[in-house]
């Protein structure tokens, strides 16, 4: 986790006031998944229908991220304990990602929403949680406890959710891909949908501010 803490750090560091075209870090919206090229990719104006649709469009945003296509602009805020990051995705003026990271000490969350036409069809949020475990004062073990949750929407409207949990630890770790995810049992996106609009609403924001959640 100590990791994962650090890598926003980073982020923080290189935010940016003015716009400019950066990468992403991705996520499948399947761990089986594909390679779709950009050929197989939805009418500008239409919004996935299906899930090998979502797929498809998915991979559209993907390939631009990789590529450097989109503009990107972000801002950085402080609640308590807590800092946040948050960057948006665009292409001639249209939304296409926001990632937003927040965490304390010991908890780190990391939401990746991809949009079109202003709706987000897939989100990707990954929790992590991080304590001790074991070692020794001067070389201590720590564990992390990750949990990925994956949100499909067909206009607008949640129409699956899959998720998985695994643990790294210092020694013997798994590997995340060897873990398969599965269909939730409780799909609910209801702070997930919240979270979205405020950062919405605070799209225009540059530089560092307070807190917006």
């Amino acid at each position: 986790m100590k990791k994962l803490i650090l890598l926003p750090g980073l982020i923080f560091l290189c935010s940016c006031e003015n716009k400019k075209k950066e990468p992403i870090d991705v996520h499948s919206p399947t761990d089986t998944s594909q390679q779709i090229s950009s050929k197989d990719s939805l009418n500008k104006n239409n919004s996935p229908q299906t899930i090998d649709e979502i797929k498809a469009e998915y991979a559209l945003v993907n390939n631009q991220l990789i590529a450097k296509k989109l503009d990107s602009a972000s801002f950085d805020y402080e609640c308590d304990e807590v800092s946040g990051n948050v960057v948006y995705y665009s292409s001639n003026g249209e939304l296409k990602s926001i990632k937003h990271f927040h965490g304390d000490s010991h908890f780190s969350s990391v939401e990746n929403y991809y949009l079109k036409n202003g709706k987000p069809f897939f989100v990707f949020q990954e929790e992590t949680v991080w304590n001790f475990d074991g070692g020794t004062p001067e070389k201590p073990e720590t564990k992390d406890d990750v949990e990925e949750k994956r949100f499909y929407y067909i206009n607008d409207k949640l129409i699956s959710c899959r998720d998985k949990k695994y643990t790294l630890r210092t020694i013997n770790q798994s590997k995340p891909e060897n873990v398969s995810d599965g269909e939730s049992k409780k799909c609910n996106d209801t702070e997930l949908r919240k979270t979205f609009e405020v950062l919405l609403k605070n799209k225009d924001k540059k530089g560092k501010t307070d807190c917006i959640l």
